[in-house]
């Protein structure tokens, strides 16, 4: 029995970060009140208090399971792709469209930095898309003594390339020139 109350336990955790990513990506973190998420998932405050201990606890974890979401994403796009710069191409590219999906940008690049703070939210990063990225930079033949700075600036310019496609949600052809700048950008790099 403890097994299976275990394994409920865990199921009903996932469940509400699901449902609280789903909220926050709507309403964004200040509207989204615990009691939202708990009514939504079918279960009490406390519940969600058990699992998470707070509403910065259950943001916290919608953001980690969004970052290891488009982590995942990049490293299929990448292995699909054929040769190192390929690959580096590849996930780039799934990176910057999975990480402008209405459900992922404001919660991982508008409400997490300041929610959960800029050092936690970089290291969630780090953990995640960006080591991805150090690799396929390492595989494109990047030297090992730029390879930090590199991927910290190769990572911040696909952010900010984000936001600016969401800024411009709906403009012909924005999202096509942030892909082609980023283009450019690889290839400067990689040479």
């Amino acid at each position: 029995m403890p097994r299976a109350t275990a394994e409920a336990a865990a199921e009903t955790a996932r469940r509400l970060v699901e449902i609280a990513a789903d909220l926050f990506a709507e309403r964004g973190y200040a509207a989204v009140a615990l009691d939202d998420v708990a009514t939504a998932g079918g279960v009490t405050r406390g519940a969600v208090y058990h699992h998470y201990g707070s509403k910065k606890g259950l943001f916290r974890a919608v953001t980690a399971h969004l970052q290891q979401q488009v982590a995942a994403t990049l490293v299929a796009a990448a292995g699909a792709a054929d040769g190192p710069h390929d690959r580096l191409r590849a996930g780039s590219h799934a990176f910057l469209d999975a990480v402008t999906s209405p459900r992922t940008v404001r919660i991982l690049l508008v409400d997490a930095p300041a929610v959960i703070g800029w050092q936690e939210w970089r290291a969630l990063d780090a953990d995640s898309s960006a080591v991805h990225l150090r690799e396929a930079l390492a595989e494109a033949g990047v030297a090992p003594e730029l390879l930090d700075a590199l991927t910290a600036q190769l990572s911040g310019a696909m952010n900010e390339a984000a936001l600016w496609i969401v800024d411009r949600d709906g403009e012909p052809g924005a999202r096509e020139a942030a892909h082609r700048a980023l283009d450019v950008l690889l290839e400067a790099v990689t040479g």
